[in-house]
């Protein structure tokens, strides 16, 4: 393997480390174990209200820091340097997570609030490099994106299984019980993400390095400035990012607020954890065959089919009564939901001009990675304000909604609409 296809795999397997996070704590136990470990004393409708309120500040944090600390990063040629500190951060207050004791609600929701921060914050370093190994050309940009992409899915759900039949079979792995099998989870999920981004660090390379100085800040800071003057200027984009804020906060929230949603109606958690399992392992394929749709649809027309069903799942999950129908929901968002992350980063490209691509890239992973901002607080305070978990699920429906009608507003080239078979 040549030195640039090595980069390239470096690059793309520290999707497959982070994503252990992504899956195993924040979709996963992270919900589970805040509502019927650590916030036992709370009413399910109090707790569903801090965990949204968790999320969405985690989210908002990475929305105010991560244009000036991106410019800061593409000045001085740190990339790296950024995503080690901040993929420490996360790996640090991931396995600070075991030692939450029960009912210590109010310290797990601190330390998972920067543990969030620094998942989030790491990526979009981590998507920045992406300019680092594609090449000059870029020609290899979407196959190195799209390898990064099935990595995380991959490597996500390996680790999930493992932790899931740990808490299935606790006395299998010599330990006490589920609760045990839990800590010992966020455990492996750091030494997983600390281990697998080796590769990165090891064989991804930047060109330059600069020192941090007062200089250097501000001229960042007038870089992000610039950049927002200039996508002004870019109407459809614009648009595109505002739709794209608000239907991708709802897939976000829906990623994070799952289980918890599922366990407040009543649901079994081990039932929860397997459809959340379901849903890792058919996104895998499904997101490369959903490409190939948008290929004879349009790009467009792709991403309105998706929200389209999301907006189902929302109405039928306020109505769900069936475990069985917990999991066919759980099928049916695997099917779109790759599909409509990477269907939305291709419909970008086609607004920007290709010589701003990078800087706008940046506020588009920026919108992207800070997901959830909206939807989990609004989830919590209608379940506080009317006692009714179904009604705050389906008050997503809104996000979905406005983030459609909104998309309709943008127009796409046509030559860009549906690509040649």
């Amino acid at each position: 393997m040549n030195e640039r296809k090595r980069s390239q795999f470096a690059w793309a397997f520290y999707d497959w480390a982070n994503s252990a996070f992504a899956t195993v704590v924040m979709a996963g136990f992270f919900p589970l174990f805040f509502k019927e470990y650590w916030a036992t004393s709370l009413e399910r409708t109090e707790s569903t209200f801090w965990l949204g309120v968790v999320n969405s500040s985690a989210s908002l944090l990475i929305v105010l820091l991560a244009p000036l600390l991106g410019a800061l990063a593409d000045q001085l040629g740190r990339r790296k340097g950024f995503l080690l500190l901040l993929a420490l951060l996360g790996i640090v207050m991931t396995a600070g997570l075991s030692f939450a004791a029960q009912g210590a609600w109010q310290l797990a929701m601190v330390i998972y609030l920067f543990a969030v921060t620094g998942f989030m914050g790491a990526n979009v370093f981590y998507d920045a490099l992406l300019m680092s190994v594609r090449g000059e050309s870029g020609q290899e940009t979407d196959r190195i994106s799209a390898l990064g992409f099935a990595l995380g899915y991959l490597g996500g759900g390996l680790l999930f299984a493992l932790c899931v039949l740990m808490t299935q079979q606790p006395q299998w792995f010599n330990l006490a019980d589920a609760a045990s099998a839990v800590k010992l989870s966020f455990f492996l999920v750091a030494f997983w993400w600390a281990l697998f981004t080796v590769p990165l660090l090891v064989y991804v390379k930047e060109p330059h390095h600069a020192r941090v100085t007062a200089r250097a800040i501000r001229v960042a800071a007038e870089r992000v400035l610039q950049t927002l003057r200039e996508l002004r200027m870019l109407r459809q984009a614009v648009i595109f990012l505002a739709a794209y804020w608000l239907y991708i906060d709802g897939v976000g929230t829906v990623i994070r607020m799952a289980v918890d949603y599922g366990i407040s109606i009543g649901f079994d958690s081990g039932q929860l954890i397997f459809a959340m399992l379901i849903t890792q392992f058919i996104g895998f394929p499904a997101t490369f065959l959903y490409g190939r749709m948008a290929r004879y649809v349009g790009v467009r027309t792709g991403i309105f089919f998706g929200l389209a069903v999301y907006a189902l799942v929302t109405v039928w999950g306020s109505q769900l009564q069936a475990v069985w129908e917990f999991y066919a929901l759980a099928v049916v968002i695997g099917l779109v939901q790759g599909g409509v992350q990477a269907l939305s980063r291709s419909l970008f490209s086609r607004l920007i001009p290709a010589s701003q691509a990078a800087e706008l890239f940046g506020f588009y992973n920026m919108v992207g990675k800070s997901a959830a901002v909206i939807g989990p607080v609004m989830m919590g305070w209608i379940g506080v304000l009317t006692g009714n978990p179904r009604l705050a699920i389906l008050s997503l429906l809104v996000l979905f909604v406005a983030g459609f009608l909104l998309l309709l507003w943008v127009r796409v080239p046509p030559q860009d609409e549906i690509a040649p078979p």
